[in-house]
């Protein structure tokens, strides 16, 4: 919960977040070490920035050019307080969010941004990141590695860029916060089906965004379909956290505070666009779909396939043609989803995506081909890496006799 705050306020010292990163880890290390003996401290987020501070502090006056950095920054770094920030009303007091556009760099390749971002504040593993970027692990880890390395050597500057530059490196961002929630919302690995951390700290960096970029309707759009997407959090696991489905869930149970407010945000992108609606609007425009719908058999099934065609046009994924299948099959009927899913079958991408197989369960079983509908269950619980989606899984190919 606290390593992405410390790396970001570690990274304001030592200006090098692969260095960061390890004197977050250090200070980890030393309350695993200490507070077992001397207790946990009062305010355990505190303690750990301090500590790592201190060692960002030590590290930096060890360095033979201590003197012309101290003078670079400007400050004594031994003060654990941060300094102010500047005056610029642009300006954030937000160390997440500076790390967030530091890891979002153009010097970066886009797919080498995402992943350190999800590295460092989503403290993500590299095996967890390569889930949710469908590509082998080793790719990852080199990719976060070189990002490192590439943001040391091209003396990357801390701070929330200005102007063109800031609008240029939007769209990374954006995307980088997108998969920090997913990963919290429908976590890939481990033993719980969400990591409620993960999806309040996106949703905090979306909402600072819609206030710093008023006029983007990709930011409200973003935001709109966090919100929405949250409000259904309390609602998507049951009370031993094991995963409900949508169709399942207690709609009563939806907060609607956070769809009042995503409504709005919605609203808001939509009153800024002015021309073809982006890929976040229009996924905020299906949430919203759901989020209208009081029962699952009143939701606008065919209006949900319409805009995954248009999110399909204006960013071509198989995931989104796999999204557009399950709408279809709501609206025509699973016969012919099915054609749309076996077409998708062969696609790379897709190769070891547990959904693919688990949709493809789904429609088989709409269709009473229950034999071939156990084993694609049984296929995807293979896939997944997350223990409550497998015992899901494998619950529904029992259902199948």
């Amino acid at each position: 919960m606290e390593s992405p705050r410390i790396i970001a306020g570690v990274t304001r010292v030592v200006r090098d977040v692969g260095i960061a990163e390890e004197l977050a880890q250090d200070a980890l290390v030393a309350a695993l070490e200490r507070w077992p003996r001397d207790g946990v401290p009062d305010n355990p987020g505190a303690w750990l920035m301090t500590t790592a501070r201190h060692r960002a502090v030590d590290l930096v006056r060890r360095r033979e050019n201590y003197a012309r950095k101290l003078a670079d920054i400007g400050r004594d770094l031994s003060a654990t307080t941060p300094p102010e920030e500047p005056a610029d009303p642009d300006d954030i007091d937000d160390d997440l969010l500076r790390l967030v556009f530091t890891a979002c760099h153009p010097v970066l390749s886009t797919e080498a941004r995402t992943a350190l971002t999800l590295r460092l504040l989503g403290g993500l593993t590299t095996a967890e990141i390569a889930r949710a970027f469908l590509v082998p692990e080793p790719t990852i880890a080199q990719r976060i590695v070189r990002a490192k390395r590439t943001l040391a050597t091209k003396n990357v500057a801390f701070e929330v860029p200005h102007g063109p530059d800031r609008e240029a490196r939007l769209g990374s961002v954006l995307d980088v916060i997108y998969l920090i929630f997913n990963e919290g919302y429908a976590a890939t690995a481990g033993d719980d089906w969400l990591r409620p951390s993960l999806c309040e700290d996106a949703l905090r960096l979306a909402r600072v965004l819609s206030g710093l970029m008023p006029k983007e309707p990709e930011v409200h759009g973003l935001t709109a379909l966090l919100e929405l997407q949250a409000s259904r959090t309390a609602a998507r696991t049951g009370p031993s956290g094991e995963p409900v489905l949508l169709k399942d869930q207690n709609r009563s149970r939806w907060n609607r505070m956070l769809i009042a407010r995503g409504i709005t945000a919605l609203g808001q992108a939509e009153a800024t666009s002015s021309g073809a609606p982006g890929p976040y609007l229009l996924q905020a425009a299906i949430a919203a779909c759901h989020a209208h719908a009081y029962t699952y058999e009143e939701t606008d099934w065919s209006r949900i396939a319409t805009l995954y065609s248009l999110l399909a046009a204006r960013s071509p994924s198989p995931v989104v043609e796999l999204n557009r299948a399950v709408a279809v099959s709501m609206s025509e009927g699973p016969a012919a989803a099915l054609a749309l899913v076996d077409a998708l079958t062969g696609a790379p991408a897709l190769r070891d995506y547990h959904l693919l197989p688990s949709v493809r369960g789904d429609l088989l079983a709409r269709l009473g081909r229950t034999a071939e509908a156990r084993a694609e269950f049984e296929r995807a619980a293979a896939l997944t890496r997350n223990e409550r989606e497998r015992e899901l899984l494998l619950r529904r190919a029992a259902e199948q006799s």
